[in-house]
């Protein structure tokens, strides 16, 4: 009789949230010690902009002149702390628990891709040119969407006010996921800060990290299987 004896291994170091939650610190931190004109030509220089890339001249040009780094280094740039801490806490919240799955550097290229698809999303749905497109918002949508495929039946803890009291309580992941989700795409429309917020990279950030993860599922779990021993 053969039995599987599962691995004793020690499970690998998560390094890709936390590199990337320090690297999105310094960059912010980084650029408010400039002096406010430094601070803008940064964003101006390294921020996605929109009204480009709707032609094939428009795409020849930019891989030409290096110009879809933008796309990524956008990423790396915030407006002011509420943006940046906002999506430091998802990205702890969803990135842990998705890089532990799937593994760093499979979690990297869905952050840096899913990242990318977002802003170009919203460089391509925003009318006006030269509207600048910057924040993490889009990469960590897609870390929400590749998290609802890999965990649909995780429940997530919900602090609800109650008159003078808190109460914790957990719901489904995917229904409060589905609730965002949706005022995503309502947000996009008719939203508060219409036009200021790109929530169409948001919407395509979410989508891209949801097949992102059914696509990679087969190799994620032969990866846990082999962690396992098995």
């Amino acid at each position: 009789m053969f039995i599987a004896i599962p691995s004793r291994q020690k499970p690998p170091l998560r390094w890709a949230t936390p590199l990337l939650f320090a690297g999105l610190w310094l960059c912010f931190t980084w650029g408010t010690l400039l002096p406010a004109s430094e601070q803008h030509a940064l964003l101006l220089e390294w921020g996605a902009l929109s009204g480009g890339l709707t032609t094939p001249l428009a795409w020849r040009e930019a891989l030409a002149d290096g110009n879809l780094v933008r796309l990524v280094s956008a990423l790396f740039l915030h407006a002011d702390w509420a943006h940046l801490l906002g999506n430091l806490v998802f990205l702890l919240i969803f990135g842990l628990p998705a890089e532990r799955a799937m593994g760093p550097w499979r979690f990297m290229l869905l952050f840096l891709l899913g990242g990318a698809v977002a802003n170009l999303a919203a460089v391509l749905a925003i009318s006006t040119p030269d509207r600048l497109i910057i924040g993490a918002s889009g990469a960590v949508s897609a870390l929400i969407g590749a998290y609802l495929a890999l965990f649909p039946g995780a429940r997530l803890g919900v602090v609800v006010p109650l008159g003078l009291f808190l109460q914790f309580v957990k719901m489904p992941a995917p229904l409060l996921i589905g609730v965002w989700a949706l005022l995503q795409v309502v947000f996009t429309y008719i939203g508060p800060a219409f036009g200021a917020v790109a929530w169409s990279a948001h919407v395509a950030g979410f989508a891209f990290g949801g097949a992102f993860a059914l696509i990679a599922r087969a190799g994620i779990a032969r990866r846990l299987r082999r962690r396992r021993g098995y």
